[in-house]
């Protein structure tokens, strides 16, 4: 088959209702463009696969997940699959617009962007619930990464293919792929994008999600400044752990010498034990996530077991 210009890759997870105006959106809007569309069930438990199945055209191409993997892995099965020369990605609830996605990709195409990122500059979420973590959480991994985006949130991007295959996405780090990107050498711009109310199916995310963003951010931020020489962080966080235990050493041994009896104070165990048990932890955390990687890629095995494709006719 040729090569389209554009692969549009579009995550669903029970999205029944909003399907039939999604495709209806997005056949709309990219008429007059050379494109695909991959849709990615992530293990729906509605009808969203048999809505998809009646309502897809010829350009469809519907990865069926058997279980529920999670966004970014679904993401990454999409982009995976994806044969354009150009991948944009977008959510599957009808707030992203597609007809943003033409504008996006000229501009890519004409600037030679190599990501073209979404800003949502009047968002309809809620406050509370929504808007409100999303800022500070954006504050937060604009501060730490010195990687300068507005809306970390939005998924609708358009990316050169060869920026977006080489990614690296593993757990939940769909949020920070401008960070990813970056740190690929990949030169990206945003624009102002539309974004609308959720009118069908409730979203999936909420308050909780925000303890899994700073945990990723973490990870983030090793991998953004440490990853390829670790004994920068591992070997400064050991010094100042024998720093800290040499002052407390020291001053246990002046309480001693002034006839004082240390047996049995616990400043000295707890110092040790609580300073000991984070950094393991941490260590842990950063050995294990490499560990996961090394494993996939050196095997060039994927993270997600595709149930069905189903290509429409």
């Amino acid at each position: 088959m040729p090569t389209p210009e554009l692969s549009v890759v579009v995550t669903v997870f029970n999205e029944e209702e909003n399907i039939c105006p999604l495709l209806e959106a997005i056949y709309s809007a990219l008429h007059h463009l050379d494109y695909e569309l991959i849709l990615v069930d992530d293990g729906s438990t509605d009808q969203t696969v048999a809505k998809v199945k009646q309502h897809a055209n010829h350009r469809t191409t519907l990865l069926v997940f058997n279980k529920n993997y999670g966004q970014t892995t679904a993401l990454s099965a999409g982009i995976d699959n994806a044969k354009g020369q150009y991948i944009a990605t977008m959510d599957g609830d009808l707030q992203n617009d597609p007809t943003d996605i033409p504008m996006m990709l000229e501009k890519a195409k004409t600037e030679n962007w190599d990501v073209v990122a979404g800003r949502r500059t009047n968002r309809k979420d809620g406050f509370v619930l929504r808007k409100l973590p999303s800022k500070i959480a954006n504050w937060v991994i604009r501060h730490s990464t010195r990687v300068y985006l507005s809306d970390y949130g939005c998924s609708l991007r358009v990316y050169k293919a060869h920026i977006a295959q080489n990614m690296g996405l593993y757990g939940e780090l769909h949020r920070f792929i401008p960070v990813l990107v970056k740190q690929e050498g990949a030169t990206m711009t945003e624009v102002d994008v539309k974004h609308h109310p959720r009118i069908h199916g409730t979203s999936k995310y909420g308050l909780s999600r925000t303890f899994k963003v700073m945990a990723d951010l973490i990870l983030m931020l090793f991998f953004q400044k440490y990853f390829q020489r670790p004994i920068h962080i591992f070997g400064t966080l050991g010094l100042l752990a024998i720093f800290t235990g040499v002052l407390i050493s020291i001053y246990m041994l002046v309480l001693k010498i002034m006839g004082e009896d240390i047996w049995g104070r616990p400043m000295l165990m707890v110092g040790f034990i609580s300073l000991l048990g984070g950094i393991q932890l941490i260590t842990t955390g950063i050995v294990a996530e490499i560990i996961v990687r090394t494993y996939f890629e050196s095997q060039d095995k994927k993270t997600y077991s595709v149930k069905e494709t189903f290509k429409s006719e």
